[in-house]
């Protein structure tokens, strides 16, 4: 019943679900740190004949491919915004195993190293992460989203401790808030269709009257036409 009324007043119910669960959940409470490739330089590469064909890939995802990177000891700096990046996206505390290939053209790919990506790798005051393999390579990532929801944790142990539980409070007013003005449009909204539908009960009943009024006056010029 509720759904008709909202469809009446020109609101679907999809999108008043999504606007409930855009203030119940808003940005940042679920969120995802981009990262991309800040800096890298291979020490060696592994194709004897053929220029190297660099790639970086996380467990279950497509590989990027590195275009320019084509040599070793010389240091390749990108802006982050090659047509390549982002690398991969992180979720909130959760990891990714990930690596750093080179192509091979006649077995399997060459492995420069792979390690488990983490969020809280981004604790530079940039959100940089800086991952070195010895006689590999040294690459420098950056993911800022990481550092607003995992920056400083680790170095002053008390008050991340309390800026954690802070946090916590806050995402618990900020959802309890939501939930409150989520309620209260809804409610809003039907006490308007509420008020519609009397209107247009009583807008139909006079016109009910209207109609009798004039097929009793049509009645009446026909007595006094007999």
């Amino acid at each position: 019943m509720e759904s008709a009324s909202f469809y009446r007043l020109g609101i679907p119910v999809p999108w008043l679900l999504l606007c409930c669960a855009f203030l119940l959940f808003p940005p940042g409470i679920l969120s995802t740190g981009v990262v991309t490739l800040k800096s890298i330089e291979i020490f060696t590469t592994h194709e004897l004949f053929f220029k190297p064909v660099v790639y970086f890939q996380c467990k279950g995802e497509n590989r990027t491919f590195l275009p320019d990177v084509e040599k070793a000891m010389s240091l390749y700096a990108f802006k982050g915004q090659e047509s390549w990046q982002p690398l991969t996206e992180l979720p909130d505390n959760k990891c990714k195993r990930c690596g750093l290939y080179e192509q091979d053209t006649l077995k399997s790919d060459d492995v420069f190293d792979e390690w488990e990506l983490c969020p809280d790798d981004f604790l530079a005051p940039d959100g940089r992460y800086i991952h070195f393999k010895d006689k590999e390579f040294n690459a420098t990532f950056l993911c800022p989203q990481c550092l607003l929801e995992h920056g400083g944790h680790e170095s002053n142990p008390p008050s991340s401790n309390t800026a954690k539980h802070g946090n916590v409070g806050l995402v618990v007013l900020v959802v309890v808030l939501s939930s409150c003005l989520c309620a209260f449009t809804s409610i809003a909204i039907y006490k308007y269709w509420q008020k519609r539908k009397r209107e247009q009960d009583q807008a139909r009943f006079l016109k009910l009257f209207e109609q009798d009024d004039d097929i009793d006056a049509e009645l009446g010029h026909l007595g006094n036409d007999i």
